[in-house]
């Protein structure tokens, strides 16, 4: 039996769902897919300050190799280990985010996902791609094994 051309019924819309609710739920998996390149980017932050503090090790000693002892003393009482926000190194600030915003922006995702469309993702993205795909031609099937 052939599959039916279209999305898979994850991805279709259920009935009675209006064109504004399958709009606002991808609007907000988009500004969640934002939200999820910021995470990326404050995890690169804690990666690069860690590991520029490990470098700040090999600068302390360089300075005192080169007889400059007052200045390798400076480096490594007030900035080797310092807090980079008031009270916080980088793993806090993640933690903080994790368990905080990123976590509710997540629930409030699924639930408005459960609540309105039965938990379905990219609607949006999935109604998108039955608009712009040519039916029928190599490269543009609706879905994996579905030979248009």
């Amino acid at each position: 039996m052939a599959q039916q051309d279209g999305p898979d019924e994850a991805h279709r819309r259920p009935a009675g769902v209006g064109d504004g609710t399958v709009a606002a739920l991808g609007k907000l998996s988009e500004a969640l897919e934002c939200v999820e390149r910021a995470r990326g980017h404050l995890y690169s932050l804690h990666q690069l300050i860690g590991h520029a503090d490990l470098m700040l090790d090999d600068v302390v000693r360089m300075f005192r190799d080169a007889g400059h002892p007052e200045t390798a003393e400076r480096i490594r009482t007030q900035l080797l280990g310092r807090n980079v926000i008031a009270g916080r190194w980088t793993f806090q600030i993640v933690e903080d985010f994790d368990d905080g915003y990123y976590t509710l922006f997540r629930e409030l995702d699924r639930y408005a996902r459960e609540q309105l469309v039965g938990g379905r993702r990219h609607l949006h993205e999935a109604e998108m791609k039955e608009r712009r795909r040519t039916r029928g031609l190599p490269g543009h099937e609706a879905r994996p094994g579905a030979g248009d």
